[in-house]
């Protein structure tokens, strides 16, 4: 069964791992699926982080990475998806979420699957990141490591 994991990943971040990780046991394969708003203005480009989630996941069979810029639902279409995988972090986070799952559904058929973040990373973000490293900041602790 395939799954698919959405976001902007900009950057990938230790939440986003540790959300992507706990759902790999659940399918046989994910597709981390590296969203591209035109009205969105990104750190890295498209290719940048598809690159830098793929060195994450070297040597993991189960885990592919792609970029598109379309409706999630089409994606997950395209890549015979059973599930759309979401990390959620707060109440916030869980609202929107929702509201996305619900429209997805209604579009698709594709269901949502909600994992709840580690409170570890609860305050982690990819947003936050960013202003770090605006700021000059170490984010390798925010950040997966990289295989070798």
């Amino acid at each position: 069964m395939t799954g698919i994991f959405t976001g902007s990943f900009d950057p990938f971040t230790v939440g986003h791992d540790d959300i992507l990780r706990r759902a790999l046991p659940l399918f046989s394969r994910i597709v981390i699926g590296v969203g591209v708003n035109e009205r969105k203005q990104y750190m890295l480009s498209a290719e940048e982080r598809c690159a830098a989630i793929r060195r994450i996941y070297e040597g993991e069979a189960k885990i592919e990475v792609k970029a598109y810029s379309d409706l999630t639902v089409d994606f997950a279409r395209r890549e015979g998806a059973a599930y759309i995988i979401k990390g959620v972090r707060s109440v916030k986070d869980f609202e929107y979420e929702r509201e996305q799952a619900d429209i997805n559904r209604q579009l698709s058929g594709v269901e949502t699957l909600l994992l709840y973040s580690d409170p570890r990373y609860s305050s982690v973000s990819s947003s936050m990141v960013r202003e770090l490293i605006h700021f000059g900041q170490d984010v390798n602790r925010y950040l997966p490591p990289v295989k070798d």
